[in-house]
């Protein structure tokens, strides 16, 4: 991994963390220390289950992890404060439409501001769908609803499965810019998992699982 510099604040530590399915090594005694701006995590296979472990949906079968000083073994409620994390494929919020699910996440532990969600999800190409049942929205303007919360969510670390997968070019273009914009912050670290850098954004570091699955 390469590391940035020291005496900067680590938003998200993950100690001694290992992970297997059966047959199927994955993670082994990975040790990670992550800052704010935008981390790029890369390789054939783990990049999920990753960030599921990181957000809380998979538990470590050793070690730990911690956001903003919170340790998710010792009090998972916490933590989930701390972190930003929808599963891309989910379908828990599908009666809702996505004007509705951004006041939901706002009224829970999620820190979400409604007017940027919607600002967000305005210049993803979204306006048309705001009060449409979300059932009825595309994979593509499914993963933009996703996006435009996690821009709005205050928590200080973000998570995000497959970065661009179901965009459109020009949805693909906003979304770098305004990840760009994130890159620069110093109170907020993102995990994107893509196979490559998003171009035009700034990256703190990599995170190349090829070189620690199994390790």
């Amino acid at each position: 991994m390469n590391q940035g510099q020291r005496g900067e604040p680590r938003l998200l530590q993950v100690k001694g963390v290992a992970f297997s399915y059966p047959g199927l090594p994955l993670l082994n005694a990975l040790d990670l220390e992550i800052e704010q701006g935008v981390t790029l995590v890369t390789g054939e296979r783990g990049k999920s289950t990753l960030l599921r472990l990181l957000a809380g949906d998979l538990a470590p079968q050793a070690g730990w992890v911690a956001a903003g000083g919170v340790r998710q073994d010792l009090d998972p409620d916490a933590y989930r404060a701390q972190v930003f994390w929808i599963e891309p494929a989910t379908n828990a919020f599908d009666q809702r439409t996505p004007r509705e699910f951004f006041g939901l996440l706002a009224a829970g532990t999620q820190r979400l501001d409604v007017g940027v969600a919607v600002e967000v999800a305005v210049r993803l190409g979204l306006e048309p769908h705001l009060d449409k049942a979300i059932y009825m929205l595309s994979s593509g303007s499914k993963r933009k609803v996703w996006l435009s919360a996690a821009f709005a969510s205050e928590a200080p670390v973000v998570l995000i499965d497959d970065l661009f997968a179901a965009l459109d070019r020009p949805s693909i273009e906003a979304l770098s810019g305004l990840l760009a914009q994130e890159a620069v912050r110093n109170d907020r670290a993102w995990l994107v998992a893509h196979y490559a850098i998003p171009h035009g954004v700034p990256l703190r570091a990599t995170i190349d699982l090829d070189a620690l699955v199994g390790g």
